[in-house]
C-alpha cells in the first residue's frame, strides 16, 4: 500500500525547499503556521507560496466561526488555484458540526479538507454530508488523541473501513509525533499523512540497523563527556 507524504508547514523557505522534494507530493497549513511563520495578511501571504507551489496539492484553512462566513471564505480560497483544498474544521468553537458548510462548500465542487477530526463517528457525519465525486481529504489528528493517553489506530481503522466506498475520500494520518507513524499509517492503509519539515528528512534516512544506532548513540554518550571533561 502505497501512502501520499505531505508537508505540514507554511514558512515560504520550507515551501520552497520541500516542493523540490520528489518524497513529498503535497503541503498543508493552518492559521497557526501561517502565524508562526510571520504571516500578517492571510490571502497576500497564501498567494505568494501559491507562487512557489502551483502544482501540488495545497491545503487553506478558513478561519471564520460561523457558518456563513465561513462558505464565503471557503469560495475564496478555492479560487486561488486549481491546486487548493479548502481546509474547514469538522465543528466550530462552540461544537456545532460544520456539516452545512461542508455541503455546501462540496456541492459547489469545492474539495474540502476536513480537520480537526478525532473519532470515526465524526468521519460518518462528514460521509453523510458529502457527494461521491468532488474531492475529500478527512485530517484525523493522532498525536493530538496520543498525547491524552488514547489510542487513534481504532478510529482510524473504522473511518478507512466506512469511507470505502467513497472512492473520492482520503484519509490523512495528521499531527504526526515520530517518524514511526509514517509506517503506521501506511500500514493501516491511509492515503496521506502530512508531516513536519524536521520528520521528513528522519523518514528519507530510514534503514539503520539496530547495531548500528547502538554504536552512534554510545559514540555520542563519549563525545559528550569528554567535551564536558568528566572524571571520577
Amino acid at each position: 500500500m502505497s501512502i501520499k507524504v505531505f508537508c505540514d508547514i507554511a514558512d515560504l523557505k520550507n515551501i520552497k525547499k520541500f516542493n523540490k522534494n520528489k518524497f513529498v507530493k503535497g503541503f498543508t497549513t493552518n492559521p497557526s503556521l501561517m502565524r508562526k511563520a510571520g504571516a500578517k495578511d492571510y490571502k497576500s501571504y497564501s498567494k505568494q507560496i501559491l507562487k512557489v507551489c502551483n502544482k501540488k496539492p495545497i491545503s487553506f484553512e478558513v478561519f471564520a466561526d460561523n457558518p456563513k462566513l465561513m462558505i464565503e471564505q471557503g469560495v475564496k480560497i478555492n479560487k486561488w488555484g486549481k491546486n487548493v483544498y479548502v481546509k474547514v474544521p469538522v465543528i466550530n468553537s462552540k461544537k456545532k458540526f460544520t456539516g452545512k458548510v461542508i455541503k455546501e462548500l462540496n456541492g459547489r465542487n469545492i474539495k474540502l479538507n476536513i480537520t480537526a477530526v478525532y473519532t470515526a463517528k465524526q468521519t460518518a457525519n462528514i460521509l453523510k454530508v458529502i457527494n461521491k465525486k468532488t474531492k475529500v481529504i478527512i485530517s484525523i489528528f493522532a498525536g493530538r488523541a496520543a498525547d491524552t493517553g488514547k489510542d487513534p489506530v481504532p478510529e482510524f481503522i473504522k473511518s478507512i473501513r466506512i469511507a470505502k466506498s467513497f472512492k473520492n475520500v482520503q484519509i490523512l494520518w495528521a499531527s504526526v509525533r515520530e517518524p514511526y507513524n509514517y509506517i503506521q499509517a501506511k500500514q493501516l492503509g491511509c492515503d496521506i499523512i502530512t508531516i513536519p519539515p524536521s520528520i521528513i528528512e528522519k523518514i528519507q534516512k530510514f534503514g539503520k540497523s539496530f547495531d548500528q544506532l547502538t554504536q552512534e548513540t554510545v559514540k555520542n554518550f563519549l563525545i559528550d563527556s569528554k567535551k564536558s571533561k568528566f572524571k571520577l
